[in-house]
């Protein structure tokens, strides 16, 4: 039966995919989104690729007012809206706190104080809350480490090292179990997000249900932003000519899905009813390294010129990470799209886009407030 849902954040990347897909399946959405300078430059409008039939409602998740306006005759809460980005996010601390914890808890407060008939909320989390994820040594087993020592990082060894034998270790995939530790001001916002809806949405009896996107990218990601996802900050730099940063050696692994995927793993959990209360990884539970990814954007785009590996660390960055997704495959889940296919997608889409690569700024904005560190 179809459902109207709001969709906070729904002009954003995931969130358009996530409004196109659920009207394309017979829903109504409506779409709540502060349109961020940042994400969609200055006096942005409904972005043209959201579909025709969303509502789209401009308004800031802080405002109680305009929220619980968007809240109206809503039967499903996708809650996407967020400040994203580790790097910014540790300086731009008041933002992504104010924007991600308290736009979280206005939006509970109303949930749990006014009339609705709301019937399930799903709050996009994120696998930074994991910080480092799961590695094996061969000769102590599966271990669960603390970050890298910062005497480590300023000698350029990049590799995480078994805590007890000091040995290069290799990872391995983690699941929703794991402990987690936070490494940015961002990961700890996503923590707190997810934590208070679960709790508050069990202790009113509001189903809800926490979706850790890991790294997430395809169509309609900012090429303007320089602290949207890697594949678009990447392919933004080709686009104009430059060698993409890259920090460290290149060789930290991540688990990246493409956004058709991702909203798939999504809506499959909105309407599962084994996924109340829960916890669910949202990857492809394949590791790929930052090297992989630059060089075939490169590759894609037919260009000749090396990526700038410049061996230095950015603080809250975590080696590596990719997920066990297990628990969202046992409702039906399968990533679809392997790395180079989804690509591909990207590329094709970014030729009719016009990309400003503003990373060098981002990078430098980073040194300013000493959070790059420099190694011999």
């Amino acid at each position: 039966m179809a459902k109207k849902v709001l969709v906070t954040g729904g002009a954003g990347f995931i969130g358009s995919h996530t409004v196109n897909e659920l009207i394309q399946r017979g829903d109504s959405v409506r779409v709540f989104d502060n349109l961020n300078p940042q994400v969609h430059g200055e006096n942005a409008e409904k972005p043209h690729h959201l579909h025709p039939d969303a509502e789209f409602i401009k308004g800031d998740v802080r405002d109680r007012d305009h929220l619980k306006k968007a809240i109206e005759d809503i039967d499903l809460v996708i809650h996407d809206a967020a400040e994203v980005g580790v790097g910014q996010s540790m300086y731009s601390i008041d933002q992504y706190i104010s924007t991600n914890v308290q736009g979280t808890g206005v939006l509970w407060d109303i949930l749990v104080n006014e009339k609705h008939k709301v019937e399930k909320v799903l709050v996009a989390s994120s696998m930074s809350l994991y910080g480092e994820g799961y590695y094996l040594c061969n000769e102590h087993g599966k271990v669960s480490p603390e970050p890298r020592p910062e005497n480590q990082l300023a000698k350029g060894v990049w590799d995480m090292l078994c805590p007890t034998c000091s040995v290069p270790m290799t990872p391995i995939p983690t699941d929703e179990n794991k402990e987690l530790d936070c490494t940015s001001v961002y990961a700890q916002s996503k923590k707190d997000q997810e934590v208070y809806s679960l709790m508050i949405g069990k202790a009113h009896r509001i189903p809800t249900v926490a979706c850790r996107y890991f790294n997430c990218y395809g169509p309609y990601q900012s090429l303007n932003n320089p602290y949207t996802g890697a594949a678009a900050i990447f392919c933004s730099a080709v686009k104009n000519d430059t060698s993409p940063l890259i920090y460290e050696d290149g060789n930290q692994r991540r688990d990246f899905i493409h956004v058709k995927d991702l909203v798939c793993g999504k809506l499959l959990l909105l309407d599962h009813e084994d996924s109340n209360y829960g916890v669910f990884n949202i990857g492809t539970g394949t590791p790929s390294s930052i090297l992989e990814l630059v060089e075939a954007i490169i590759e894609l785009c037919g260009k000749d010129f090396k990526p700038n590996v410049t061996h230095k660390f950015r603080s809250g960055d975590i080696r590596d990470c990719y997920a066990d997704i297990s628990g969202i495959k046992a409702l039906g889940f399968e990533a679809k799209l392997n790395l180079r296919e989804g690509l591909k997608d990207l590329m094709a889409w970014s030729e009719s886009q016009q990309a400003v690569s503003r990373v060098q700024d981002a990078h430098q904005k980073l040194v300013e407030k000493g959070l790059i560190l420099d190694t011999p």
